[in-house]
């Protein structure tokens, strides 16, 4: 599961007591909701299904998936599914693929989810072998589906955005210096990252 509501609080009042922007925005704005997601393979395929089309557009893919395999689908029973079947589920070639080399790590053993590395680059790679999982989805799995503290995915553009409005910067910072910028809230990147999607979404600023 990922970071619970404490989790992120503490997290964040450690960082605020040693940043005053911080602390300031944080009592102008409060505490983010929890981003939590199932831990396996599921939440992963979601990803997929959900790559580069609406949310309407993914959650009835998602339905169409669920009727035709059941909704404790496993891994075999997508493999089990041909072409068309899939296509009628919404499901294009290149989403149809990159499911399959998902299902296929996970049938062969080669891919747990319950014993992914300790360390996080670690399990980043290892998540990227999937096809169509980038560096980007697989901080997102680690960070809401595991709840690890110190995940920052600096190429997300709220994320970018966000830290571009808490300190006030002319321009929003680009995937690498958002990295850099990042590596003063470690080890709690991980709520950080959750407070700028948070802060970037305040309407009232």
């Amino acid at each position: 599961m990922g970071l619970t509501a404490k989790q992120m609080q503490d997290g964040l009042d450690a960082l605020a007591r040693e940043d005053e922007v911080l602390a300031r925005e944080l009592a102008r704005v409060g505490y983010p909701e929890p981003r939590i997601r199932p831990r396996g393979y599921k939440t992963l395929l979601r990803t997929i299904v959900g790559q580069q089309v609406s949310v309407a557009a993914a959650s009835s893919m998602w339905n169409k998936l669920e009727a035709e395999l059941g909704e404790d689908f496993t891994p075999a029973c997508l493999l089990k599914r041909d072409f068309d079947t899939l296509r009628a589920c919404g499901l294009s070639r290149q989403k149809q693929g990159y499911a399959r080399s998902l299902c296929e790590l996970v049938e062969a053993g080669e891919l747990d989810f319950d014993a992914l590395p300790a360390d996080d680059e670690q399990a980043i790679e290892e998540l990227t072998r999937i096809k169509g999982i980038g560096r980007w989805s697989a901080e997102i799995y680690l960070l809401f589906a595991e709840g690890r503290p110190d995940i920052w995915p600096a190429g997300d553009l709220a994320v970018q955005e966000g830290v571009k409005r808490l300190l006030d910067m002319d321009e929003r910072p680009k995937e690498k210096e958002a990295r850099e910028i990042g590596s003063r809230w470690s080890p709690h990147r991980g709520a950080m990252a959750i407070f700028t999607w948070h802060y970037y979404a305040n309407p009232a600023l």
